[in-house]
C-alpha cells in the first residue's frame, strides 16, 4: 500500500475537522437501523454514530492519535483489504475518504464484503467545480478531482456489481463545523488562516506555491470588498449545494430495510 497522505497532513483534524451536527443525522438516517458498523479509513472519528457498536479502521497513526477519548476502538488497517469475515457488520461507512484509497473498487468491494449496507459521503467533481474557490481562485482542484475516486466511480462500481444505489445531496450550512473544502463557502477569510488549510486534505495536497498565490488575491479581494462585491448573493442563504453527497446501497436481492428517501436507485 501507498503511503497514507494523512501521516503528513493529518495534524490539526481534531481542532478544524469537528463533526458537523447536520450532516451527522443524515449520516445517522443513512444508517437506518445497523446496530453494528465499521468506519473505514475512520480518521479522527468524525460521525461515528454514538448509539450503535462501531469499529473503526485507520491506517495514519496521525490520525488516530488524535481520536477523542471514548472514541469506537480501532485498528490500524486499511480499505481495500479489511480484516474481518463476510457480512460481519449490518454496516459499512466512508466518509470523505475513498479518493485516498489506493485502490478504489478493492475497498469499496471489502466494504460490500464485510457489510450488508454501504454509506459513503464523497462529491460530485462537475458542481465542486463551480464552487468560488475553486473556479475563481484554485481551477488546479477541479484538474486534480479529475483523476480521483469521487461520486461517478462509487456510483458506477456498486451498480456494475448488482448493488441498489441511492444518492442524497448533502447541503453545507453557512457555520459548518466540519472544515473541509466548501466549510467556509460564507467565511472566505477562513482559508487565509494555513492551519485552516493544513486540514484540508485538498489543498494541502496542491502545490504550495499555488495555494500561497491564490490566498493572496482572495487576501486582497477580501480586504477590499470586492470578493463580498461578486458574492453578494451568498450572504443571504443558509445552506448551499456544492457537490456532497451521500450515497447508499444495499443488495439488489435484499428483502430488508429500504434505501433513504433519494434518487431512483434504478434510473438515478
Amino acid at each position: 500500500m501507498n503511503a497514507n497522505p494523512y501521516q503528513t497532513i493529518g495534524f490539526g483534524y481534531s481542532r478544524h475537522r469537528r463533526p458537523d451536527p447536520r450532516i451527522a443525522g443524515q449520516i445517522d438516517q443513512a444508517l437506518g437501523s445497523a446496530q453494528t458498523v465499521i468506519n473505514v479509513g475512520a480518521g479522527t472519528g468524525s460521525y461515528e454514530p454514538r448509539s450503535r457498536r462501531v469499529i473503526a479502521v485507520e491506517p495514519s497513526t496521525v490520525m488516530m492519535r488524535q481520536r477523542p477519548p471514548g472514541s469506537a476502538p480501532v485498528i490500524q488497517g486499511y480499505a481495500e483489504c479489511l480484516p474481518f469475515p463476510d457480512k460481519s457488520f449490518d454496516a459499512a461507512m466512508a466518509i470523505l475518504t475513498v479518493h485516498h484509497w489506493t485502490d478504489a473498487a478493492a475497498g469499496l468491494a471489502e466494504m460490500r464484503r464485510v457489510s450488508g449496507r454501504q454509506i459513503i459521503l464523497t462529491w460530485d467533481p462537475a458542481v465542486t467545480a463551480r464552487f468560488w474557490l475553486v473556479e475563481e481562485y484554485l481551477p488546479e482542484i477541479a484538474e486534480a478531482d479529475a483523476g480521483l475516486a469521487s461520486l461517478d466511480v462509487v456510483q458506477t462500481w456498486f451498480r456494475r456489481n448488482g448493488a441498489r444505489v441511492s444518492v442524497d445531496h448533502v447541503r453545507v450550512a453557512a457555520d459548518c463545523t466540519d472544515g473541509f473544502l466548501g466549510a467556509y463557502w460564507q467565511r472566505p477569510h477562513r482559508y487565509l488562516d494555513p492551519q485552516v488549510r493544513a486540514a484540508i486534505s485538498t489543498l494541502a495536497n496542491l502545490d504550495q506555491h499555488l495555494v500561497e498565490y491564490a490566498m493572496r488575491r482572495l487576501a486582497a479581494d477580501v480586504a477590499t470588498g470586492r470578493w463580498h462585491d461578486r458574492h453578494r448573493r451568498l450572504l443571504a442563504v443558509h445552506t448551499l449545494d456544492l457537490g456532497y453527497r451521500l450515497v447508499t446501497t444495499t443488495d439488489r436481492d435484499d428483502a430488508g430495510e429500504h434505501l433513504p428517501p433519494g434518487s431512483d436507485p434504478a434510473s438515478d
